[in-house]
């Protein structure tokens, strides 16, 4: 019983964050010395990326019967990342109004020693925020330079519209179906390789957070984690759990099924760590294999609901820590800044930072240096983020996938019940060529 017990991933990913807890606290120059072990399964994952995306997008498109369905999918998935950020940004600017954690600190911005956070700054500065250029990255430069920088929007681009193509050519396209179907069982085998050294990882990547940080810098602040975390359970409960109700399913037996996702994700602090389980794990519940593709990547993008959540509440806890008055107008020009500037800043560890000093700076009213006073905590709230990105991307699709009627109901209910197949065997039957098609022939008549 032990040993079965053992044996599971999401036990042996917990042990792993334990070890490597206690790692940093008792030897933390070691712990420190573990950062190149969550790094190397970060590359591990980010190497098949690229290719699992394709793929899945390209064999989802080209297996349909009505275009018309693709736009559909598109435009609402838009909607609802755009309304689930937004509400992420207003609950984070509650929240933080309500505890107001920073209340009390007196800092003076001139004191603070900006050298640690001059990397981000400078990486802020370099890059352009207009929107013009934003859609113009879109677009590729060429297709191997999107695959080789792992670019999530280029890559989609051009697998939406290679899956267009041999969509149009029909029987004359099917033998690279084919072989992208091959092509696709041979990347999640690898996924499968690679994930069975997830504990080791999250062992790595949780000794060097201690170890360089400690556990000081939690205590000393400490209120603005408990705020960041409670602010998030309440997203995921409230928020998401009224969509997953809506949507027809429990969102407790929803993330009994992630699990091992989600502790993968606590261990790593990243959210890209575990895309290619999560699409085959969506795809399996029910989820039809063009809504996995389309959702799940631009979800990375533009549904970071943990960041805009950590965004307005870093924010506001700087103005509060240094005295910066800010009237209700400033807040909202705040929230209206972090709109445009909290996409494309999920999925990797440190993006946020550089995304925050990019905000603060055009802001001008809230001091940048306040950020110094982040940095000894953001490692540790970047778990929060992580896995609230993750739950509200996952139940996200979860819902576009019902809300375009591409849901197959009979086996959500059958997997989420635990009735359906042994787990071992979810990857063959997720992208078995016939529960590929089922849900989308349903979704085009509905």
């Amino acid at each position: 019983m032990a040993k079965r017990f053992l044996g599971k991933l999401y036990v042996q990913v917990l042990i792993g964050v334990t070890i490597g807890i206690l790692l940093g606290v008792f030897w933390p120059q070691f712990g420190a010395d573990l950062k190149p072990v969550g790094d190397a399964f970060i590359k591990l994952i980010k190497m098949v990326f690229a290719p699992i995306i394709f793929a899945t997008v390209v064999l989802g498109i080209a297996k349909m019967e009505n275009m018309k369905e693709l736009g559909r999918v598109g435009v609402r998935a838009l909607i609802y990342f755009e309304v689930l950020s937004t509400f992420a940004l207003i609950l984070g600017l509650v929240v933080v109004n309500f505890v107001q954690p920073g209340q009390g600190m007196n800092v003076d911005p001139a004191t603070l020693d900006t050298k640690s956070i001059a990397s981000y700054t400078a990486t802020a500065a370099s890059g352009s925020g207009s929107f013009t250029d934003f859609l113009l990255h879109i677009i590729p430069a060429s297709v191997t330079d999107a695959f080789a920088k792992n670019e999530i929007l280029q890559i989609l681009l051009f697998s939406t519209l290679f899956g267009i193509a041999l969509s149009h050519l029909g029987p004359r396209g099917k033998p690279m179906v084919d072989v992208l179907e091959a092509f696709s069982h041979g990347m999640f085998y690898i996924v499968g390789m690679v994930m069975r050294v997830a504990p080791l990882a999250a062992c790595g990547a949780m000794a060097f957070t201690v170890g360089k940080y400690g556990l000081g810098s939690i205590v000393s602040l400490g209120k603005l984690m408990a705020t960041m975390y409670l602010t998030c359970f309440l997203f995921v409960v409230i928020v998401l759990g009224f969509i997953a109700r809506l949507s027809g399913f429990s969102l407790w037996k929803f993330l009994k099924y992630l699990k091992e996702e989600l502790f993968t994700v606590l261990g790593t602090s990243s959210s890209e760590s575990v895309v290619p389980q999560l699409m085959n794990k969506l795809e399996n519940v029910g989820v039809s294999k063009p809504v996995v593709g389309l959702v799940i990547p631009s979800g990375l993008t533009f549904n970071p609901d943990g960041q805009c959540i950590y965004y307005t509440m870093a924010a506001i806890f700087i103005a509060q820590a240094t005295n910066t008055p800010l009237s209700l107008m400033d807040q909202l020009i705040v929230l209206g800044v972090l709109l445009l500037t909290s996409k494309g800043s999920a999925g990797v560890t440190g993006s946020g930072f550089i995304t925050l000093a990019a905000t603060l700076a055009s802001l001008d009213n809230i001091p940048v240096a306040g950020m110094v006073l982040l940095l000894g905590v953001d490692r540790f709230m970047s778990e929060a983020r992580a896995i609230t990105n993750t739950i509200g991307n996952a139940v996200g699709t979860m819902a576009i996938a019902k809300w375009v009627g591409a849901l197959d109901k009979s086996r959500m209910e059958k997997v989420l019940n635990g009735t359906d197949l042994p787990e071992q065997n979810q990857a063959q039957e997720s992208s078995a060529p016939n529960h590929t098609v089922k849900p989308v022939t349903t979704a085009s008549g509905a």
